[in-house]
């Protein structure tokens, strides 16, 4: 297996000549525009045998497509799998819960959503029912207490119109009281933000979070029946769902200008849960606001966006830092759904299964990924084991750069 790794210093004249090149400085911090300023980590105070080692221990396991480490708003590190380069899209599959609830943020600032604490039926009538209590809040730290069967509602993927799926879920156990990693929850955004702004989802996520922090190449899924899917599927590379990363590792502002607000972000970053575990990490983590906890203590706080099948996006506030690490991806072309000829097995009900089917059918010819089928789909290659099995040690390289 070959690996490219790049660790480009780049001799600054003056910080001006930089910012007017790569990016703009508010008061001391940097930020990338077209293009990120690449330096080399001992410019950054970071040890190169460190940032080898956080890179060495993602790469032990062969389904990671790429890693990127920033410091300080500049490009400190980054390497990629045969194969794969600075453009190749990964896709975020549950990171997307993150990116979308930040836009709930906005909509506060906007005036559009009044508090968190809004019931959904404000935005959505049909929740006029026994869903009555649930409220925004609830959405974002996954205690609706929605209807939560053993497949967390990941069949809602296999459904024409995910949208109408998720709000015929019905009402199971009282609001507030019990953590559950709930799909539907996050595909309700889509309705809330759609209803509350007068556009759809996606929009607004092109409109006021990546034009203002320069993400310009990139996927944003619908479903067949064109709802915007806000529980997962953004597509784009490393280095721009670093930025996303960065936006909150600097509490929502991009240079000079606020995206969201530093009280949403700090908010977003409370422990709402804890110790919760896992099937397929290795470390208890907690949670709050579509954001996980790695780790939060005296030494250091690191928090995450996730994504099924080993998709990350570390942040450390306190340091500056973010390390995204995505999994292989072929995309298929295209941002709105179809399933082609999978749609015919969708009443299987067992997604796993129908992974792996429809990678045979690619493999024999019968399925052409771009032409039959149009989806976000990460193949057996993709799919991390190790790891998560490194997981702590991973948290504990970050911390220690």
């Amino acid at each position: 297996m070959r690996e490219t790794l790049f660790f480009e210093g780049i001799f600054l004249v003056t910080l001006t000549v930089a910012v007017s090149s790569f990016g703009q400085a508010s008061s001391t911090k940097i930020v990338p525009m077209n293009d990120w300023i690449k330096i080399e980590p001992s410019d950054a105070g970071i040890s190169e045998r460190k940032v080898k080692h956080l890179f060495d221990l993602s790469f032990s396991d062969p389904a990671t497509q790429a890693t990127v480490l920033i410091k300080n708003g500049q490009l400190v590190g980054e390497r990629y799998q045969e194969g794969f380069h600075v453009e190749s899209y990964g896709t975020s599959w549950s990171m997307a819960k993150s990116f979308y609830a930040a836009l709930i943020g906005i909509s506060l600032d906007y005036g559009e959503i009044d508090s968190l604490d809004d019931f959904v039926s404000d935005y959505l009538p049909i929740f006029n029912d026994e869903r009555a209590d649930i409220t925004i809040r609830h959405l974002l730290n996954m205690t609706s207490g929605l209807d939560f069967p053993a497949h967390e509602h990941e069949l809602m993927f296999l459904q024409e119109n995910h949208l109408e799926y998720a709000v015929n879920a019905r009402f199971e156990k009282s609001p507030g009281q019990v953590f559950e990693y709930n799909n539907v929850n996050s595909m309700l955004l889509s309705a809330i933000l759609s209803n509350a702004s007068g556009k759809p989802a996606d929009q607004l996520m092109q409109e006021r979070i990546f034009s203002k922090i320069g993400i310009q190449n990139y996927t944003l899924w619908r479903d067949s029946s064109g709802n915007p899917l806000t529980y997962c599927c953004v597509d784009m590379s490393a280095r721009d769902f670093s930025r996303f990363g960065l936006l909150f590792a600097r509490k929502g502002m991009w240079g000079s200008e606020k995206v969201v607000s530093s009280a949403f972000v700090d908010e977003t970053f409370e422990e709402i849960w804890s110790n919760i575990e896992s099937e397929t990490i290795n470390q208890k983590r907690g949670y709050g606001m579509h954001w996980w906890i790695s780790r939060s203590n005296e030494s250091s706080s690191i928090f995450n966006a996730s994504g099924k099948f080993g998709q990350y996006i570390f942040v450390d506030p306190d340091n500056d830092t973010v390390f995204t690490r995505i999994t292989r991806y072929r995309p298929t072309g295209g941002a709105v759904q179809n399933l082609g000829t999978l749609r015919f097995f969708s009443w299987i009900n067992d997604l796993t299964f129908l992974r792996k089917f429809g990678e045979k059918l690619t493999s024999l010819g019968l399925i052409d990924l771009g032409g039959d089928l149009a989806t976000p789909h990460t193949f057996e290659n993709g799919i991390s084991k190790q790891f998560f099995k490194d997981y702590p040690a991973i948290v504990d390289a970050f911390a220690d750069l």
